[in-house]
C-alpha cells in the first residue's frame, strides 16, 4: 500500500481540503461504524444488518466522471447529507467540516469557502484542520 507523506508546505485559507478515503481507511478501523453514525434515520434503520462495504460506480452530476465509492459514502452523499439537520449550530468543528465535505460529494473545499459555508472564522477552521493531526481524515488536496 501507497503511504502517501505530508507536505513540508504549510496549508492557508486557501489551500483546498478533502476527505481523503484512503487515509481514514488505513487509520481507522472503525470508519463504516463512524459513517454509519451519519446516516438519516430511515437508512440507519433499513441498514442495520446490511453490509455496506462493498463499492459502487458513482457518477459526479458534475463532471461526469465515474469514480468507485463506498455503498456507505454513496448513500451519505446522495441522501442523507442532503436532509434537514444533517448539519446543525451545534455541531461540532471537525464534524462540521466533515459533513461539509460529504454533502458537497467530498469536492475539495478551502478554508475560507468552508467558512462561508459554516459561518464561522477562516482561521479557526484552518488551525482545527491543518494541523499535523488528521482528523477524519481531512487532509489538503494535492
Amino acid at each position: 500500500m501507497e503511504t502517501k507523506r505530508f507536505s513540508l508546505v504549510k496549508p492557508t485559507i486557501d489551500t483546498p481540503f478533502f476527505i481523503d478515503f484512503s487515509w481514514w481507511k488505513a487509520h481507522d478501523s472503525d470508519w463504516h461504524v463512524d459513517l454509519f453514525g451519519c446516516l438519516c434515520a430511515e437508512h440507519q434503520a433499513q441498514l442495520a444488518n446490511v453490509d455496506m462495504s462493498e463499492s459502487i460506480d458513482w457518477v459526479d452530476p458534475t463532471t461526469a466522471e465515474v469514480n468507485q465509492v463506498d455503498g456507505l459514502q454513496h448513500i451519505l452523499i446522495t441522501h442523507c447529507a442532503k436532509q434537514e439537520g444533517f448539519l446543525t449550530s451545534q455541531t461540532t468543528m471537525i464534524e462540521a467540516v466533515f459533513k461539509v465535505f460529504l454533502a458537497n460529494g467530498n469536492t475539495p473545499l478551502t478554508p475560507q469557502e468552508l467558512a462561508r459555508q459554516l459561518n464561522r472564522p477562516a482561521e479557526t477552521i484552518l488551525r482545527t484542520i491543518g494541523g499535523y493531526t488528521v482528523y477524519k481524515g481531512i487532509r489538503p488536496h494535492q
